[in-house]
């Protein structure tokens, strides 16, 4: 075909299809359907929008009805479009309805496109796979896909038998990041069914929940890699380099993830547990694949290395049991008697609501004749040392003051006796 053909083929083209009578007809259509869906959606949308924002405990489905709500607008359009391309089946030649059924294919998946990409939190990354993914049904609807295709396909390397394009490259990363997040929502999924039964401990429940993820990270890489034409025998090239870049740049995090492996089957700790290493008390959060999650009592949150559960002292208060014993020690005035002080103390403690007298009842016992005072020591024990263990010693003590006050029992103040072995003579001035 000469280039005169080719004119002579565009011309006609345009006379057909753009600058005929039933294009302007099509354009109305479009039109006339897209003024009455904005009108339509403006009335509905407040009041729909209300309603479902009601719904709780779910943001997911949430965030998805929300977006779903908010383009109504493209949804009544495509139903016009839809409607309109039935009535123009009936009725025309196909040659005469073709900017309807391609305005219908574009409204109709940028609308699903648009709602179902709310599912991924992070706005601008949603908004990135929302328009590439419309951009690729655009080229498809205007049968422009096969010859981009085919550019993309051109740009390559050869990397001895492997051709690289950058078709490759992108069918690679697309299908990757979809199966990956597909896989990660998935296993979101299982884990939470995991977490609700009943007849795992928590420490399985966790390590359970991370084996199910990274498995179906790993399935969903290979099938990725395997479904673009990547001979993952190729592979075995960068295997050593990849071993040899564990072994030195990533020895702390090879050894997090097996500690908290090792952490998860020797069920040492657990979420929920109160635990203290180092300077740092509170209970445990979350279990995760690099770090353990620690809550202390002030509302700090420390992302501790699992390494560090492994190689250092813990204190699990709660390992084998939740019930912990508290020493509080006092003094007494020497003229008090010490068994009105003990009986006093152990009836005040047994009256406090955390101390758990059903499971050991509290004793106190004369421990020291000291400089001066009676010094004493009453043990009690509680059940939820996640609840702090200052406030329950503060809450003791202040018990044990009233008490004591109302007895007649003081506590006393150092007492110091000073022996001069001269003789201090004191003058009085004039001015005196």
């Amino acid at each position: 075909m000469d280039v005169r053909q080719t004119i002579d083929a565009v011309e006609q083209w345009l006379r057909t299809f753009v600058l005929s009578e039933w294009t302007f007809y099509q354009f109305g259509i479009i039109a006339v359907g897209y003024l009455a869906a904005s009108f339509l959606a403006s009335r509905t949308e407040p009041a729909l929008e209300s309603k479902a924002r009601r719904i709780k405990g779910n943001p997911d489905l949430l965030r998805v009805i929300i977006a779903f709500m908010r383009r109504l607008k493209w949804l009544f359009l495509a139903v016009w479009l839809w409607l309109a391309n039935v009535a123009l089946t009936q009725t025309t030649w196909p040659s005469r309805r073709w900017l309807v059924s391609t305005a219908l294919t574009l409204t109709a998946a940028w609308f699903i496109i648009s709602v179902l990409t709310k599912i991924i939190r992070n706005h601008t990354l949603s908004r990135i796979v929302a328009i590439a993914s419309w951009s690729y049904v655009a080229l498809y609807a205007l049968r422009l896909d096969d010859p981009v295709l085919s550019a993309l396909d051109g740009l390559a390397v050869n990397l001895g038998a492997v051709r690289l394009s950058l078709l490759l490259v992108l069918k690679a990363v697309v299908l990757a990041v979809t199966l990956i997040w597909v896989a990660v929502l998935v296993g979101n999924v299982l884990s939470h069914w995991v977490q609700r039964s009943g007849d795992l401990s928590p420490s399985i429940k966790v390590l359970i929940s991370k084996f199910i993820k990274i498995g179906l990270i790993i399935i969903a890489g290979a099938i990725a890699l395997s479904a673009t034409g990547i001979d993952l025998t190729a592979l075995t090239v960068f295997s050593g380099a990849v071993g040899v870049g564990i072994g030195f740049g990533l020895q702390k995090v090879v050894s997090n993830f097996i500690s908290g492996i090792i952490i998860l089957l020797d069920k040492s700790i657990k979420p929920g547990d109160t635990i203290t290493l180092g300077d740092t008390f509170g209970s445990i959060r979350d279990l995760r694949s690099r770090f353990v999650s620690v809550i202390t009592r002030d509302g700090k949150e420390y992302l501790i290395p699992n390494e560090d559960f492994i190689s250092q002292q813990v204190v699990n208060w709660s390992f084998s049991s939740d019930y912990v014993r508290i020493d509080v020690d006092f003094g007494t005035a020497y003229d008090s008697d010490p068994h009105e002080v003990v009986s006093i103390a152990i009836a005040t403690a047994s009256t406090l609501d955390r101390v758990a007298n059903q499971y050991k009842p509290p004793v106190c016992w004369l421990i020291c004749f000291g400089a001066s005072s009676l010094d004493f020591r009453l043990r009690f024990w509680i059940s939820d040392p996640a609840n702090g263990l200052t406030n329950v010693r503060g809450q003791v003590l202040m018990a044990l003051w009233d008490a004591f006050k109302q007895a007649g029992i003081s506590i006393p103040f150092p007492h110091r006796e000073i022996i001069m072995k001269t003789p201090v003579e004191i003058k009085h001035s004039r001015e005196d």
